[in-house]
Protein backbone atom coordinates (compact mmCIF):
# COMPACT_ATOMS: atom_id res chain seq x y z
CA UNK A 1 0.00 0.00 0.00
CA UNK A 2 2.85 2.12 0.93
CA UNK A 3 4.84 1.27 -2.10
CA UNK A 4 1.54 2.07 -4.29
CA UNK A 5 0.89 5.45 -2.90
CA UNK A 6 4.75 6.22 -3.63
CA UNK A 7 4.35 5.27 -6.99
CA UNK A 8 1.29 6.87 -7.60
CA UNK A 9 3.16 10.32 -5.98
CA UNK A 10 6.09 9.73 -8.71
CA UNK A 11 3.63 9.53 -11.69
CA UNK A 12 2.09 12.49 -10.40
CA UNK A 13 5.76 14.39 -10.41
CA UNK A 14 6.42 12.97 -13.83
CA UNK A 15 3.31 14.48 -15.64
CA UNK A 16 3.43 18.03 -14.07
CA UNK A 17 7.05 18.16 -15.12
CA UNK A 18 6.53 16.89 -18.36
CA UNK A 19 3.45 19.30 -18.87
CA UNK A 20 5.73 22.22 -17.28
CA UNK A 21 8.91 20.89 -19.92
CA UNK A 22 5.83 21.28 -22.84
CA UNK A 23 4.62 24.31 -21.47
CA UNK A 24 8.41 26.02 -21.86
CA UNK A 25 8.86 24.40 -25.13
CA UNK A 26 5.86 25.71 -26.66
CA UNK A 27 6.56 29.58 -25.13
CA UNK A 28 10.12 29.45 -26.51
CA UNK A 29 8.91 28.49 -29.86
CA UNK A 30 6.62 31.20 -30.28
CA UNK A 31 9.38 33.69 -28.97
CA UNK A 32 11.44 32.71 -31.87
CA UNK A 33 8.69 32.52 -34.20
CA UNK A 34 7.99 36.32 -32.85
CA UNK A 35 11.65 37.33 -33.27
CA UNK A 36 11.77 35.79 -36.73
CA UNK A 37 8.81 37.80 -38.03
CA UNK A 38 10.39 40.75 -37.21
CA UNK A 39 13.19 39.90 -39.40
CA UNK A 40 11.97 41.21 -42.77
CA UNK A 41 13.60 39.14 -44.91
CA UNK A 42 11.95 35.94 -43.09
CA UNK A 43 8.89 37.94 -43.15
CA UNK A 44 9.05 38.46 -46.61
CA UNK A 45 10.30 34.58 -47.36
CA UNK A 46 7.67 33.56 -45.46
CA UNK A 47 5.07 35.45 -47.48
CA UNK A 48 6.36 34.23 -50.83
CA UNK A 49 6.02 30.29 -49.20
CA UNK A 50 2.32 31.03 -48.82
CA UNK A 51 0.13 29.18 -51.20
CA UNK A 52 -2.39 31.41 -52.97
CA UNK A 53 -5.35 30.42 -52.91
CA UNK A 54 -7.56 30.71 -55.94
CA UNK A 55 -11.04 29.97 -56.40
CA UNK A 56 -13.12 29.91 -59.37
CA UNK A 57 -16.56 31.64 -60.07
CA UNK A 58 -18.60 29.96 -62.44
CA UNK A 59 -20.76 32.33 -64.43
CA UNK A 60 -24.49 32.17 -64.04
CA UNK A 61 -26.12 31.14 -67.12
CA UNK A 62 -27.84 34.07 -69.02
CA UNK A 63 -31.72 33.49 -69.35
CA UNK A 64 -32.53 35.40 -72.52
CA UNK A 65 -36.44 36.68 -71.84
CA UNK A 66 -38.75 35.63 -74.78
CA UNK A 67 -39.41 39.06 -77.03
CA UNK A 68 -43.03 39.69 -77.47
CA UNK A 69 -44.18 40.22 -81.10
CA UNK A 70 -44.51 43.43 -82.14
CA UNK A 71 -47.80 44.85 -82.02
CA UNK A 72 -49.46 44.96 -85.86
CA UNK A 73 -50.52 48.08 -86.94
CA UNK A 74 -53.80 49.14 -87.32
CA UNK A 75 -54.74 48.53 -91.19
CA UNK A 76 -56.79 51.85 -92.37
CA UNK A 77 -59.49 50.48 -94.82
CA UNK A 78 -59.10 52.30 -98.60
CA UNK A 79 -61.87 54.15 -99.40
CA UNK A 80 -63.12 53.96 -103.34
CA UNK A 81 -62.25 56.92 -105.35
CA UNK A 82 -64.87 58.25 -107.53
CA UNK A 83 -64.84 58.41 -111.10
CA UNK A 84 -63.01 61.06 -113.30
CA UNK A 85 -65.30 63.32 -114.28
CA UNK A 86 -65.36 63.88 -118.52
CA UNK A 87 -63.27 66.94 -119.64
CA UNK A 88 -64.99 68.87 -121.92
CA UNK A 89 -62.40 70.35 -124.22
CA UNK A 90 -63.50 73.78 -125.36
CA UNK A 91 -61.76 75.45 -128.85
CA UNK A 92 -61.66 79.00 -129.44
CA UNK A 93 -60.85 80.50 -132.83
CA UNK A 94 -59.58 83.74 -132.03
CA UNK A 95 -57.28 85.75 -134.02
CA UNK A 96 -54.03 86.98 -133.16
CA UNK A 97 -52.91 90.64 -133.80
CA UNK A 98 -50.52 91.03 -136.12
CA UNK A 99 -47.10 92.63 -134.98
CA UNK A 100 -46.33 96.18 -135.21
CA UNK A 101 -43.16 96.97 -136.73
CA UNK A 102 -41.19 99.43 -134.57
CA UNK A 103 -39.14 101.58 -136.89
CA UNK A 104 -35.12 100.66 -135.03
CA UNK A 105 -33.52 104.16 -133.79
CA UNK A 106 -30.21 105.02 -135.70
CA UNK A 107 -26.55 104.48 -133.94
CA UNK A 108 -25.42 107.29 -132.23
CA UNK A 109 -22.61 109.33 -133.89
CA UNK A 110 -19.23 108.78 -132.80
CA UNK A 111 -17.45 110.76 -130.49
CA UNK A 112 -14.55 112.26 -131.84
CA UNK A 113 -11.99 113.69 -129.57
CA UNK A 114 -9.73 115.99 -130.96
CA UNK A 115 -6.11 115.29 -129.95
CA UNK A 116 -4.13 117.69 -127.64
CA UNK A 117 -2.28 120.50 -129.62
CA UNK A 118 1.33 119.55 -129.87
CA UNK A 119 3.24 122.47 -128.43
CA UNK A 120 5.50 124.01 -131.50
CA UNK A 121 8.89 122.82 -131.63
CA UNK A 122 11.43 124.85 -131.01
CA UNK A 123 13.94 125.43 -133.17
CA UNK A 124 17.52 124.39 -132.44
CA UNK A 125 20.22 127.18 -132.27
CA UNK A 126 22.41 127.02 -135.11
CA UNK A 127 26.12 126.01 -134.55
CA UNK A 128 29.30 127.90 -135.00
CA UNK A 129 32.01 125.68 -136.58
CA UNK A 130 34.81 125.70 -134.88
CA UNK A 131 38.03 128.25 -136.12
CA UNK A 132 41.69 127.76 -136.23
CA UNK A 133 42.59 131.31 -137.73
CA UNK A 134 42.08 133.09 -134.64
CA UNK A 135 45.53 135.23 -134.33
CA UNK A 136 45.62 134.31 -130.27
CA UNK A 137 46.35 130.86 -131.04
CA UNK A 138 49.09 130.93 -132.58
CA UNK A 139 49.36 127.96 -134.36
CA UNK A 140 52.75 127.65 -136.36
CA UNK A 141 52.33 126.11 -140.20
CA UNK A 142 53.55 123.12 -141.19
CA UNK A 143 57.70 122.14 -141.51
CA UNK A 144 58.00 122.12 -145.18
CA UNK A 145 60.29 118.80 -145.31
CA UNK A 146 63.98 119.45 -146.95
CA UNK A 147 64.06 116.20 -148.75
CA UNK A 148 60.70 117.21 -150.45
CA UNK A 149 62.22 120.83 -151.12
CA UNK A 150 65.22 119.25 -152.88
CA UNK A 151 63.06 117.01 -155.18
CA UNK A 152 60.67 119.90 -155.86
CA UNK A 153 57.12 118.29 -154.31
CA UNK A 154 54.15 120.58 -153.17
CA UNK A 155 51.00 119.83 -153.33
CA UNK A 156 47.38 120.72 -150.90
CA UNK A 157 46.68 118.58 -148.07
CA UNK A 158 43.16 118.56 -146.74
CA UNK A 159 42.44 117.63 -142.96
CA UNK A 160 38.94 116.45 -141.18
CA UNK A 161 39.29 117.32 -137.73
CA UNK A 162 37.03 116.64 -134.90
CA UNK A 163 37.29 119.44 -132.34
CA UNK A 164 36.20 119.14 -128.65
CA UNK A 165 34.62 121.61 -125.99
CA UNK A 166 37.78 122.12 -124.75
CA UNK A 167 39.73 123.39 -127.97
CA UNK A 168 41.94 120.48 -128.96
CA UNK A 169 41.79 117.81 -131.56
CA UNK A 170 40.36 114.14 -130.65
CA UNK A 171 41.04 113.37 -134.06
CA UNK A 172 42.79 114.20 -137.44
CA UNK A 173 42.17 112.35 -140.59
CA UNK A 174 42.83 112.59 -144.00
CA UNK A 175 40.46 113.62 -146.30
CA UNK A 176 42.64 114.12 -149.65
CA UNK A 177 46.46 114.01 -149.91
CA UNK A 178 48.64 116.04 -151.84
CA UNK A 179 50.62 113.27 -153.90
CA UNK A 180 53.17 113.27 -151.61
CA UNK A 181 52.96 111.49 -148.39
CA UNK A 182 56.10 113.25 -146.55
CA UNK A 183 53.69 116.38 -147.01
CA UNK A 184 50.39 114.55 -145.80
CA UNK A 185 52.46 113.28 -142.89
CA UNK A 186 54.16 116.93 -142.09
CA UNK A 187 50.32 118.27 -142.41
CA UNK A 188 49.36 115.71 -140.32
CA UNK A 189 51.95 115.90 -136.83
CA UNK A 190 51.48 119.68 -137.05
CA UNK A 191 47.35 119.83 -137.03
CA UNK A 192 47.60 117.21 -133.64
CA UNK A 193 49.25 119.72 -131.57
CA UNK A 194 46.67 122.63 -132.27
CA UNK A 195 45.01 124.44 -130.43
CA UNK A 196 40.94 125.43 -131.61
CA UNK A 197 38.10 128.31 -130.69
CA UNK A 198 35.57 125.21 -130.05
CA UNK A 199 32.01 124.69 -131.84
CA UNK A 200 29.16 127.06 -130.01
CA UNK A 201 26.01 126.07 -130.18
CA UNK A 202 24.23 129.13 -128.60
CA UNK A 203 26.54 130.13 -125.83
CA UNK A 204 27.45 126.56 -124.83
CA UNK A 205 30.63 125.21 -126.27
CA UNK A 206 30.27 121.49 -128.67
CA UNK A 207 32.42 118.97 -130.28
CA UNK A 208 32.21 119.72 -133.96
CA UNK A 209 34.13 118.52 -137.35
CA UNK A 210 36.45 121.17 -139.38
CA UNK A 211 38.20 120.79 -142.45
CA UNK A 212 41.57 122.42 -142.86
CA UNK A 213 43.71 123.24 -146.06
CA UNK A 214 47.21 123.13 -145.93
CA UNK A 215 48.97 124.43 -149.20
CA UNK A 216 52.54 123.50 -149.41
CA UNK A 217 54.26 125.39 -152.28
CA UNK A 218 57.91 126.51 -153.31
CA UNK A 219 57.05 129.75 -154.53
CA UNK A 220 57.66 132.58 -152.53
Amino acid sequence: MELTTQMSGWKTNDRGTRYTGLAIVVVLHAAVIAALLQYEPVRSALTDAMPIMVSLITPQPVVEKPREPPNPLPVKPRVPLPPPESQQIITSTTTAPEPTLTPTPPPPAPVVVAPPPQPAPVAAAPVIPPNFNADYLDNPPPVYPALSRRMGEQGKVMLRVLVNAKGTADKVELRSSSGSGRLDDAALDSVKRWRFVPAKQGDQPVAAWVLIPITFSLKG
